[in-house]
C-alpha cells in the first residue's frame, strides 16, 4: 500500500474534518431549502472563491479545446452525478447514514480498478474493501427491512458513490496536460450549470427566502467545500494511487455520524456502530505502515 507523507496526511485531516461536519450541515440546508437549488446557490457563491485560489496561485484558467470532451466526462463522474444524487438522497436519509453510504466509494473504486483497469490490489486493500462492504450490507439490511426505511435514498447514495469511484479512477489516469486546479475549476462550472438548469426546471415553484440554518449551510459549502477542500481533494486524487486516496478518507463518515447525532439528534443503531467499526478497519488497511522487507 502507498505510504502517505506528512503533507498528504495533513490535507486528508483537513478534508476529514470539513467534509465530515458538512453532512449534518447539508442535511440542515436541504430540509430548509429545495435541494438542487441549495446546491446551485452554494456553487454560484463558491466558484469565485475557487477562482481566487487559482488567481492567487497563478494557475492558468485556460484549457486546450481538444481537452474539453475528456474534461466534460471527468466532470460528470467526479462532480455532477455525485452532487445531484447526494442532495436528493439527503432529504430522506439521516445525515450519518448518508455519510457512511457515500463513503462506500472505496469499495467501488477498488473493484473498478481491479476488474476494469487491471490494477493490482494488495491483500490489505482487499481486507479494507471487504470490511467496508460488510458495513454497507448492515446499513442496507436496516433500510430495506425497516418500516421506516428509505431504499430510494440508499440507491441514490450508492449511485453517487459508484460514479465518484469511477471518476477518481479516470482522474488518476487522465492524460490532460493541465493543472489539477484548472480541471477542478471547469468541472465545477459544469456542475454548477447542470444543477442550476435542474433547479430551474424542477424547483422554481418552491423558491423562497432561505432560513438562517440554510443560509449558514450555503455559506459553509460555498467557501470551505467548493472553494477549498474540493480543490485539495482533486489534487490528492490525481497524485495518489486510487485505492490509497479513497480508503484513506474512510474516517469522514465517522465524523459525519457523530456530528449528526450531536447536532441533529439522530439516533445511532447498532448497525451504525458496527459499520463505523468496519470503516476504521478499512482506514487502517491503508494508513497503517507496511513492514519493511528484511534482507
Amino acid at each position: 500500500m502507498h505510504a502517505l507523507n506528512r503533507s498528504q496526511l495533513t490535507l486528508l485531516a483537513l478534508i476529514t474534518v470539513l467534509w465530515g461536519l458538512n453532512w449534518p450541515i447539508v442535511k440542515l440546508g436541504v430540509t430548509q431549502f429545495p435541494p438542487l437549488s441549495f446546491r446551485s446557490v452554494s456553487m454560484w457563491l463558491g466558484l469565485p472563491v475557487l477562482a481566487a485560489v487559482l488567481w492567487w496561485m497563478k494557475v492558468p484558467f485556460r484549457l486546450a479545446r481538444h481537452h474539453w470532451a475528456e474534461t466534460f466526462r471527468l466532470g460528470m463522474f467526479n462532480l455532477v452525478i455525485w452532487n445531484v444524487c447526494l442532495v436528493l438522497a439527503m432529504r430522506s436519509l439521516p445525515s450519518g447514514r448518508a455519510a457512511i453510504l457515500g463513503y462506500t466509494m472505496p469499495i467501488f473504486s477498488a473493484l473498478i480498478g481491479a476488474l476494469w483497469y487491471a490494477a493490482p490490489l494488495a491483500r490489505r486493500g482487499w481486507v479494507g474493501v471487504s470490511a467496508a462492504a460488510v458495513g454497507v450490507a448492515l446499513l442496507l439490511w436496516h433500510e430495506i427491512t425497516g418500516l421506516a426505511g428509505h431504499p430510494l435514498g440508499v440507491a441514490l447514495m450508492l449511485m453517487a458513490a459508484a460514479t465518484w469511484a469511477l471518476g477518481t479512477q479516470m482522474l488518476r489516469r487522465t492524460t490532460i496536460e493541465a493543472h489539477t486546479l484548472t480541471l477542478a475549476f471547469w468541472m465545477s462550472v459544469q456542475t454548477m450549470v447542470v444543477c442550476t438548469v435542474l433547479a430551474v426546471v424542477f424547483e422554481r415553484h418552491q423558491w423562497g427566502t432561505a432560513g438562517h440554518g440554510a443560509a449558514g449551510s450555503i455559506a459553509y459549502n460555498a467557501v470551505l467545500i467548493f472553494g477549498l477542500t474540493q480543490a485539495v481533494w482533486f489534487t490528492l486524487a490525481r497524485s495518489l494511487p486510487p485505492t490509497a486516496s479513497t480508503l484513506s478518507t474512510m474516517l469522514i463518515p465517522i465524523v459525519g455520524v457523530f456530528s449528526g447525532a450531536w447536532w441533529l439528534g439522530e439516533v445511532l443503531r447498532w448497525q451504525d456502530w458496527a459499520a463505523m467499526g468496519l470503516m476504521v478497519v478499512a482506514l487502517g488497511s491503508v494508513l497503517w505502515p507496511a513492514r519493511s522487507a528484511v534482507g
